[in-house]
């Protein structure tokens, strides 16, 4: 298993006007801990479209539990439960406030793609290599 934790404040502009964050920023949540997961293991996502992938999301699901709030400092907990194989890859995120409770939860499936084909493929090697020792 794989796990990275993300620290993210919560700024006037993602909340309502209640001051609750609004529903669809946490899309951008599992977002973020996604890009950051990938990079501590060593590449970006610019560095997978380079070798020719890219990494559409093809199925999202978020369940709401407590709300976040203005200034609140959230934890992404981002997890990879299983070995990603063949095309597909799934990021499982938690969502914390900094008194540890959780607020939010979501799962983010993804295929590996050649970006000119427009196919599934699977998933780049270096990125394979780097994976295997969580497993």
């Amino acid at each position: 298993m794989y796990t990275t934790e993300t620290s993210i404040r919560i700024h006037y502009a993602l909340t309502d006007q209640m001051g609750i964050v609004y529903h669809g920023h946490y899309a951008q949540f599992y977002e973020i801990g996604r890009t950051e997961a990938i990079r501590q293991l060593g590449f970006t996502y610019k560095d997978i479209e380079a070798m020719g992938i890219i990494m559409p999301v093809v199925d999202i699901h978020s369940r709401f539990l407590r709300p976040a709030k203005y200034d609140d400092l959230i934890t992404v907990k981002t997890t990879l439960r299983e070995f990603p194989v063949n095309h597909k890859i799934v990021f499982h995120s938690e969502i914390y406030n900094e008194q540890d409770q959780l607020l939010n939860a979501g799962d983010v499936t993804l295929y590996f793609m050649e970006a000119k084909r427009m196919i599934r493929t699977e998933m780049p090697n270096e990125l394979k290599e780097k994976l295997k020792g969580y497993f």
